[in-house]
């Protein structure tokens, strides 16, 4: 997954150290546009209420990998202990394959094995059923107890193909 200014994509970590106030900065403009496009579900207090944890997250998480096209940050995805935490693109890159890219990307270098979706974003569950993931589990209430059902997704190791 290598690019260059032809346009290409870029997928690149990006160690805890590395995290400057303009990176997360721009992560959250990208987290925020994207929250809007896809949970249709939680009101404007609902985000306000969010923002710091994602400020959080993106400050903290053991893996951050950053999605460039065209040198300027798209995406990112945050993978903690075999489990996806976050994954968000800017609405203008959703359904262009990016996230099937950063998926296969966890799989193959990270070994996840786990993701949590919001029950009420119905499009993220079934993308991350069509990326080999299956439900496992639901919960009533998100991680921080507010009242979004969980459902908890494992992947499904048997519909891999062998290598």
């Amino acid at each position: 997954m290598s690019a260059d200014s032809s346009g290409r994509i870029i997928i690149k970590p990006i160690e805890k150290d590395a995290r400057t106030k303009e990176l997360i900065t721009g992560l959250l403009v990208i987290w925020e546009a994207s929250v809007r496009a896809s949970h249709h579900f939680l009101t404007e207090s609902d985000i306000r209420d969010l923002y710091p944890q994602a400020e959080e997250a993106i400050r903290q998480i053991d893996t951050l990998l950053v999605t460039d096209y065209d040198g300027s940050p798209i995406g990112f995805m945050g993978i903690q202990s075999g489990k996806i935490e976050m994954l968000f693109l800017h609405p203008d890159h959703f359904r262009k394959g990016i996230g099937r890219i950063l998926i296969q990307k966890a799989f193959d270098e990270y070994d996840v094995q786990y993701v949590d979706v919001n029950e009420q974003n119905p499009s993220a569950v079934k993308f991350y059923e069509k990326t080999g993931f299956r439900t496992f589990r639901r919960d009533a209430v998100d991680d921080y107890g507010n009242p979004f059902p969980i459902i908890r997704m494992k992947r499904d190791t048997a519909s891999i193909p062998e290598k």
